[in-house]
Order: structure tokens, then sequence, then C-alpha cells
């Protein structure tokens, strides 16, 4: 489920070791995933193009050091292609369940025509890998009559391009990663912008340049891209060491981070009101050169007062401020811990995926849950990154799915189900390592109401690496085949 690059890395895995009888739906037109629905102006990545692409199809050239949107687009359809993927996505399908039988012990997975109320058709699978993502529901602020603003709204991560905000009064609500990226870009075209913040944001400078002429090049030669990742891979960890470490090397980020955001903020009271409360790593850091400027501009207002509720004209503040604009573009994130729900997911038993996670969502490695054979999670709980490429990530979970289905088939078994011990050993390992992290020192998406983080990876991409690479069959209850 899901052609983005989940979806791509886990079939490129399966076809290259010979496992074909693949299908992927796609409940979009195309594949892409979030890189297909992002498409706001200024849509980039904030980790360099030559990290964040596959290490089993390397580009030997990029435009940008941080590919912007269509980029990358493009080069997941062209790594579809090449490696035989495309044939294998049934797009304009959104899967509605997918229900184990513990008769046949095979899955089966409805879905219907995006969009459509028409009868479902089924589908029957040996296994099941939910690649939807933590990026892929849009989510919405919780004000008070938002559905009465009479003008135009939207959200980010479903642009209206047929909306022209030329000359227009805008309001973007939130200050996020999509925002620090569409604000700069919209600033110069609109009449007056008002900008929403319920919290500021750490800074690191990223300049949004084209990729030099000597390093695509040089990027000519294999080894030199090897080298070239390696380098990057290792730099990229020093944002989680500040992280891991916050009372020694979260400082030196935080001064860094601290030295850049005074350069772009010279004026005393914006710097006040733009400045971040909580230690530098315990939300996502953003990498920006032109936000920060872009507040500066005499048609641009920062508010920090809290959106009460939403009237025809405009939001209203704690204040008791009206704020009259014509459009409404909510750059709000998504509802990154609810994963693949409410999509309905039944194992063994009957039992729903929704009540196994009552609790907060959790995964053996953020790949299997107990109770669910054979199904499989890319970018499951506890495997985001703070600071390096999560397709790193999902190349390690592609490889772990692989050998899992490759120990199926030399046992003669089913299916395989993880053991519950199992995941309860490693998920107190996991939370133990949070302790003393600057992600546990304020509130944020990554994290439940309880407080507990069920999003981020805890240590570093090499950590996650290491511990996907084997996939131990004393781990696991091997289901026997039976006559179907």
């Amino acid at each position: 489920m899901g052609a983005g690059f989940g979806g791509i890395a886990v079939a490129a895995e399966l076809l290259r070791h010979g496992l074909d009888d693949v299908t992927l739906l796609e409940a979009a037109p195309q594949l892409g995933g979030t890189w297909h629905h992002n498409r706001y102006p200024g849509a980039a990545c904030d980790v360099p193009s030559h990290l964040y692409s596959y290490s089993f199809a390397q580009r030997a050239s990029w435009a940008h050091v941080f590919s912007h949107q269509d980029e990358i687009l493009g080069y997941a359809q062209e790594t579809a292609d090449a490696l035989g993927i495309t044939p294998q996505i049934v797009t304009d399908t959104t899967v509605t369940s997918c229900t184990w039988d513990d008769g046949t012990r095979t899955w089966t997975v409805r879905s219907r025509r995006t969009g459509s109320d028409g009868p479902e058709e089924e589908r029957v699978a040996d296994a099941v890998v939910l690649a939807t993502g933590q990026l892929d529901k849009p989510a919405f602020p919780a004000v008070e009559g938002l559905s009465e603003f009479a003008g135009h709204s939207f959200h980010s991560a479903r642009w209206d391009h047929d909306y022209d905000v030329r000359g227009k009064r805008v309001a973007v609500i939130g200050t996020g990663a999509s925002a620090t990226q569409l604000v700069p870009e919209i600033a110069p075209l609109v009449a007056h912008l008002t900008v929403f913040q319920r919290t500021g944001n750490w800074f690191l400078p990223r300049r949004d340049r084209r990729m030099p002429a000597a390093l695509n090049r040089a990027m000519r030669w294999p080894w030199a891209r090897r080298a070239w990742r390696r380098l990057l891979h290792h730099g990229i960890e020093l944002l989680t060491l500040c992280i891991r470490h916050p009372r020694t090397f979260g400082r030196i980020g935080a001064l860094l981070s601290a030295a850049h955001m005074r350069r772009q903020l010279p004026d005393p009271e914006l710097r006040r009101r733009a400045w971040p409360d909580y230690p530098f790593g315990c939300k996502r850091v953003l990498l920006s050169s032109d936000f920060l400027p872009a507040l500066r501009r005499p048609n641009v207002e920062l508010v920090t007062d809290r959106i009460a509720r939403m009237t025809p004209e405009g939001p209203v503040t704690e204040d008791g401020r009206l704020h009259e604009v014509d459009c409404v573009i909510h750059a709000t994130g998504f509802r990154t811990n609810t994963f693949m729900l409410p999509m309905e997911v039944r194992g063994a038993g009957g039992r729903s995926i929704g009540e196994v996670w009552a609790d907060g969502a959790r995964a053996h490695l953020g790949i299997m849950v107990p109770g669910f054979p054979s199904l499989f999670l890319m970018y499951g709980p506890n495997t985001n990154t703070s600071g390096g490429s999560i397709l790193f990530f999902l190349e390690a979970q592609a490889a772990y799915v692989r050998r899992a289905l490759e120990l199926v088939r030399r046992a003669g078994a089913a299916a395989l189900d993880v053991r519950p011990e199992v995941e309860k050993a490693g998920l107190r390992d996991l939370r133990a390592r949070f302790r003393g992290t600057a992600w546990q020192s304020c509130s944020s998406w990554y994290r439940t109401p309880d407080g507990r983080n069920v999003a981020n990876w805890p240590g570093y991409m090499r950590e996650y690496a290491a511990r996907t690479r084997r996939v131990t069959p004393a781990d696991f209850r091997f289901l026997p085949s039976r006559e179907r």
C-alpha cells in the first residue's frame, strides 16, 4: 500500500531478489507519495540530494544541492521505470481494509477506486506491506468555527494552483517546515501576509543554490558518489548528536543556530516573537536562509497570539483582534501518529490494529506488530529521523522485509509473526534511550499526549541499519501452510 519512496524501496528490493509477484496500490493518480501531494511554492527537501536518494539508484548529477519537489518526483518516477516497478503500480486505488484469514493464512485486501463509493475489489496476498508513511494525512488546526471562513482556504499539502494569491490578503497558519518554504515564495506577491505562529523554531542556514558544476562532474565516478554520500551521512548525524546530548553538543548547535538567527533578525522585537522557547532539537530543527528575512518585509506580519476562532472575515486572535483576509493557507502539517489509520487492519483472531495501538503506535523495529503475521510497515512507529535521510531508513526496512519473506520461504511456512516478548523487550530498550535527550524536553508532534515519543528513532542511522541487518528466526513464530 503506497507508491511513495517507501513502496518503491521495498518493491525494488523484492524484485532484485526474485520475489516478483508484487503489486503496489496507490490512492493518488501517480507515484511519489508526499512529493506528489506537496506541490506548494518552494517545496524542497532539507536533506542534500545525494543522500536523499537510494544507494542503489544514484544520480550522477542533481540540479540543486537540496532538490526541489519536481526534481525529486522526477527521480522517483525514473527510478521506478528503470527498475521495472512502474508496471506493478495500480493508481487511483484506495485500500479500505486488510484482513488476515486464520484459516487460509493469507491477507484479503479490499480497495475501491479513489473518490468512488462503488463496489470494492478484493485481492489475496501472502504478505502485506503498509507504505503509507507518517506524512500522508493533512492536519488542520483545532480552531472554533474553522468552516465559517467565507474566503478561500486550502492546506499546503493540497495546494490550489487555480487560486492566484497575487494582490490578496493571505493568512498562513503555522510556521513549520512547509510554511518556512512557502512564505518567502508568496510574500513578494501578496498585498499582505499574516503569519500565525504557535511556537518559534530553531533555524540553521540552507541556501537554495544550484549544484556546483565541478561537484556534478566529480559525481560521474561511482566511487566519488559513494565517498560523498558517506561524508554527508556522517555530517548530518551531527544533528542527532546534538539532540542526544543536549547539555554538551546541543549547546553548540544552539549557539550556531542563535548566531544565524540573530544575523537574520536584527529587529529585537521581531526576534523576541520569532524566538523558540524550548531547547534546541526538541522539535524539528528547520533549515532556511530566507524565511526569517521574509518576516521583515513591510507587507508581512508575524502574529504570536493564539487564534481563538475563525469568522467569515478571517481569524480572531485571543487579544480580540480580527485579521481580515481573502485566503487562509493551513501549513499545519500532518496527522503523523495515526500512520495507516483509519484504514481497517485486522490480524489474527480478528483483532484490529487500532485496538492494539489504543495506548500509542508501536512495532518491532518499527516494522512488525505481534498478531499481524507477514504484515510489514515502512516508515512505521519510531523510524522517523530528526536529522538524517528517511530514505536510508526505508532501504534498511525494505531489506528486512525481503529477508523475512525469504525466511518464510526457506521454512516452508505460510507466514511469520514477531513474538510479543521480542517486541516488548525492544520497546523497553527504545524508550529508555529517549531519557536525557532533547526530544523529551517539550511537547511536539513526535509524542503522544502522555509524553511518549512514537515517531522518532532515538539513535543514529548506522545503529538502525545494524539492528535491521539480521532477521533472527528465534524472534518469530512460524505459521505452517494450509490448503487454500
